[in-house]
């Protein structure tokens, strides 16, 4: 009986699988919901009856695990990068020539275009096969394990073809909610007494992070696949759409507005064609994205901070609507910049209700003349915060005031510091001594890219200021259960839950601690450069300004800030008390055997598996070899990955040892 229940769950997984492609990525269904609903009940039944007999990608397992008490952290293979962004034809054409002249090839690029998505971007992992893990992009280089709750889109295939399938592939993408589905969606809750969702974006966010996937598997979410992530096996692709051709293949939702292009001039045809369509189209886009098309071509453009070089995005103009300022304020930022406010009358735009624009500075107010009670028009595009556009002059009442900066901090009353060649003014205060800043500094020690602590957001950090039981980064680690439950809206089990998060962030990278002090200008490249300069928080505090712009990225100006800032008695201590608390990164060993490499110069060529050559030289530096980017007769060895070039030949003229993927891989694994 049970070899007739398995083979009859053979079919009926691949029916049922077959269906639920042609409806929710294909969108043309040939059988009707209720023989859909016979076919689905039998699966259930039979896997009811014999559970042994359950697989992972079992359409049956779509419905939901049981709740999580939070995600597991997941390292990406290779980092999810951000994209530059341009607006207009001008900042396209210069983004070409970039690409052109630094492949300085006379090979002609290709691009391909498709929609900016606005939804929430993921990572799906698949080995032999099997969808094993789902992320999300995080900070880029870590996300949050949410496989339990991407299982349930009936847009991602659970497993692939396998003997088509690498044995190891990342499909990239990004999952969002259809506006009609949103709607329904939104008309159903309120019918039944419950809270709508905001929009399509913030739904897509906020299910994909439901610690219950069950809700998650209630929300109609999908997903349109973007690019390849780490790959690993035969599969050799040379362009980017080939990619892209593939995934259609195996079952993934590709974007049909996808397009491939030779030149500037296509591409500004194509954004014109994609704006135009935008209204009727089912789902929320900010601009396009543009990619050069040959993967050769995208390894040797390579990367800068979080950003690559051969992908950018066309934002198109901002939403605008009209509000009125209500008043204009000034908030102070961790750095003590002083920064003017406009209140609005509460305004829909951009998917959210907007309360309060940006003005950046005095010189904007003085650009735009704008006052209070003004009529004004509000911009925003995405996540970006919205500002004030432009000033309706010809409905300013006469009772529009005229906007003063203050003489004084309006946090901590010190005196307001004008001087220097910068449009911001600064309070003049030490960031430890003034509340505001206190708070901000705070927020941004525990922010993703810092110390990473979840659960300790905005409000609940102005809650422990304010009510004293935090007044620097130190004390974060002194909370007790007692002070957290008797804050607004904690209870015991999400005290316990936070306390928990601040025991892990105790485990850091020195690079994140580093960039966790808000030193003032010392932004996550500056800190990872700092790190890989010094192994001690000692050693930078001891460091005058002439040894810091030795540093790459480091000029005179952010070496007199960071000088500055371990000058301050007020800050040492608080670095000894974060010590003390057990706050700790990885050391550097002086051991020689954790530095094999030593003394040994490594040049890399050609396309890699399954890392990325940043990566591989990263790792390789690690174990204490120098990774040049050109052979010579000093060469050590030669990592040679597929299509190596002329590197391979002029090392093996030279006689220089040449080193497989299969050994790079073993001489990888001695990294701790």
């Amino acid at each position: 009986m049970q070899n007739q229940a398995k083979q009859r769950l053979v079919v009926l997984r691949e029916e049922i699988n077959f269906h639920l492609h042609r409806y929710h990525v294909l969108d043309e269904p040939v059988i009707s919901d209720n023989k859909f609903d016979e076919l689905f009940d039998e699966l259930l039944s039979i896997e009811g009856r014999n559970p042994d007999l359950i697989i992972p990608e079992s359409p049956s397992q779509r419905v939901g695990a049981p709740p999580l008490s939070q995600f597991d952290k997941v390292l990406h293979l290779k980092p999810m990068l951000s994209l530059e962004k341009s607006t207009t034809e001008t900042d396209l054409s210069d983004w070409i020539q970039r690409c052109e002249a630094r492949l300085g090839s006379d090979d002609k690029l290709s691009f391909v275009c498709e929609p900016k998505i606005d939804g929430v971007a993921v990572s799906l992992m698949y080995r032999d096969g099997v969808l094993e893990k789902a992320a999300t992009r995080g900070d880029g280089e870590t996300g949050e394990n949410i496989t339990n709750n991407i299982r349930t889109l009936k847009s991602v295939p659970l497993s692939i073809t396998r003997e088509k399938c690498p044995p190891l592939l990342e499909v990239r993408g990004e999952v969002y909610m259809e506006k009609s589905k949103f709607e329904l969606f939104n008309t159903k809750a309120l019918n039944m007494g419950e809270k709508p969702l905001v929009n399509p974006r913030n739904a897509a966010a906020g299910s994909l992070r439901q610690l219950d996937s069950k809700i998650t598997a209630n929300r109609p979410l999908t997903m349109f696949c973007y690019s390849l992530g780490a790959l690993a096996g035969p599969w050799k692709p040379l362009e980017h759409k080939e990619v892209m051709d593939q995934f259609a293949v195996w079952g993934f939702r590709i974007n049909p507005l996808i397009r491939t292009v030779q030149n500037i001039d296509q591409i500004m045809a194509y954004l014109t064609e994609v704006a135009s369509s935008r209204p009727q189209l089912d789902y929320e886009i900010d601009g396009v994205v543009i990619k050069v098309n040959e993967l050769d071509h995208q390894l040797a453009l390579g990367e800068i901070t979080r950003r690559p070089r051969w992908a950018i995005a066309y934002k198109y103009p901002s939403e605008e609507v009209m509000s009125q300022v209500l008043d204009i304020t000034f908030q102070v930022g961790r750095t003590g910049a002083i920064t003017p406010v406009a209140k609005l009358e509460p305004t829909f735009v951009g998917g959210v209700t907007v309360s309060n624009a940006t003005l950046h500075n005095m010189d904007e107010i003085g650009r735009l003349d704008v006052r209070k009670g003004d009529f004004v028009f509000i911009q925003r595009a995405g996540d970006v915060i919205p500002k004030v556009a432009s000033v309706l002059y010809s409905r300013r009442p006469k009772t529009a005031e005229k906007i003063e900066l203050p003489l004084h901090c309006p946090s901590c009353g010190f005196d307001i510091d004008i001087s220097g060649d910068e449009a911001v003014v600064r309070c003049s205060n030490a960031p430890l001594r003034c509340p505001a800043q206190t708070k901000e500094g705070l927020k941004h020690f525990v922010s993703r890219l810092a110390l990473d602590i979840d659960g300790l957001g905005d409000k609940l950090i102005d809650q422990l200021v304010d009510l004293g039981l935090v007044s620097k980064p130190s004390e974060f680690f002194e909370l007790t259960l007692d002070d957290l439950v008797s804050l607004e809206r904690m209870g015991k089990k999400s005290s316990e839950k936070l306390l928990n998060s601040i025991g892990q962030s105790k485990n850091t990278t020195f690079s994140r601690f580093v960039y966790a002090l808000g030193i003032r200008e010392v932004g996550e490249a500056t800190a990872k450069a700092l790190a890989q300069k010094y192994s001690t928080i000692q050693e930078i505090a001891m460091a005058t300004s002439e040894e810091l712009e030795l540093v790459p990225d480091i000029g005179p100006i952010v070496a007199g800030h960071i000088v500055r800032y371990f000058s301050d008695q007020v800050n040492l201590d608080m670095l000894d008390q974060l010590i003390l608390f057990g706050v700790e990164w990885p050391a550097p060993s002086n051991d020689q055997s954790s530095k094999p490499l030593e003394g040994e110069s490594w040049v890399i060529t050609g396309t890699l598996e399954g890392i990325s050559r940043k990566d591989a030289k990263e790792a390789l530096e690690a174990l204490g070899a120098k990774v040049t980017s050109s052979v010579s007769a000093k060469t050590s060895k030669l990592v040679a990955g597929s299509s190596p070039g002329s590197k391979l030949s002029k090392a093996q003229s030279l006689g220089v040892e040449i080193v497989n993927q299969e050994e790079l891989y073993r001489i990888l694994s001695l990294v701790k």
